[in-house]
């Protein structure tokens, strides 16, 4: 099991949380982004960087997932694409999405974007906040007990 992190939208405070889990549960963590990331050193932990575009770092998320990785990101539909894959897709709110809501999400994340399409202005998700912050580390902490193998 790996971890793989959509890291240009990810946040500094997720990412360290995701930095100490890697070090604590000895899991290859790989952060996937189109600009340079930067990493601590440790022998878990690698970023990748990708061209500029559309998609790129989706792309070569789902390109290299096995099926039972774990891979963090707010991007819908390469959460969509993770779980075609049989792969797990954790938000950084600590939102697990599955393929009971992975649909519904779609849906209205298209609705959502049709509404900006003709000028609504929708806003967008609240910042990220010390509570979100306790989901993710504790969702986080329970898939591994699950999943990794020390």
């Amino acid at each position: 099991m790996r971890i793989w992190i959509d890291a240009d939208a990810c946040p500094n405070v997720i990412k360290e949380i995701l930095f100490r889990a890697a070090e604590r549960v000895k899991v290859s963590t790989t952060l996937v982004a189109n600009q340079l990331i930067r990493t601590p050193p440790s022998q878990y932990i690698r970023a990748v960087q990708v061209s500029g575009g559309f998609d790129v770092a989706d792309n070569y998320i789902v390109a290299q997932l096995q099926a039972g990785d774990l891979v963090i990101t707010a991007d819908i539909p390469l959460a969509d694409a993770v779980i075609a894959k049989q792969g797990h897709a954790l938000n950084p709110r600590g939102e697990f999405y599955t393929p009971e809501n992975i649909k519904q999400r779609l849906a209205m994340r298209d609705f959502m974007d049709q509404l900006r399409g003709s000028g609504i202005q929708t806003g967008g998700p609240a910042a990220l906040n010390q509570s979100d912050q306790r989901a993710f580390a504790n969702r986080l902490d329970a898939f591994l007990a699950k999943h990794a193998r020390p």
